[in-house]
């Protein structure tokens, strides 16, 4: 698990370029909360909007999940622990003001730039 990458995957990377070429300025790996602490992805500080690009395999995608047949008990139970910090997180972050975006591994950079933008210059809501 040590090699799994954190951060750079090539679904955030796709996300970044799609935004930047839109015209919008983020900031990267920001931590936003501290005991336990958050890195949120992407960030856009002045309007607090976090951005989330979550893997399919290590967050449970409804579309992509799948469960190991091997060692099968301490794989569901990392992966729901991982969907419960996810949620701990989003309802941390909206109490503190931010809004949150989750953009899933498989989904097109494309679609979820456009998501991002509409939040991001007030045009729309989330999901």
């Amino acid at each position: 698990m040590a090699r799994v990458r954190q951060k750079g995957t090539d679904a955030e990377l796709s996300l970044r370029k799609e935004l930047h070429a839109r015209g919008l300025r983020y900031r990267l790996q920001v931590p936003l909360l501290t005991k336990p602490r958050r890195v949120a992805d992407i960030v856009f500080p002045r309007i607090r909007v976090a951005v989330f690009v979550d893997g399919c395999f290590w967050h449970g995608c409804p579309e992509h999940a799948s469960w190991p047949k091997s060692n099968a008990q301490f794989w569901r139970d990392k992966i729901e622990a991982n969907r419960a910090r996810d949620a701990d997180t989003d309802r941390r972050l909206s109490a503190s003001g931010w809004r949150v975006i989750r953009v899933w591994a498989h989904e097109r950079a494309g679609e979820a730039a456009e998501r991002i933008e509409n939040v991001v210059r007030g045009g729309g809501g989330l999901q």
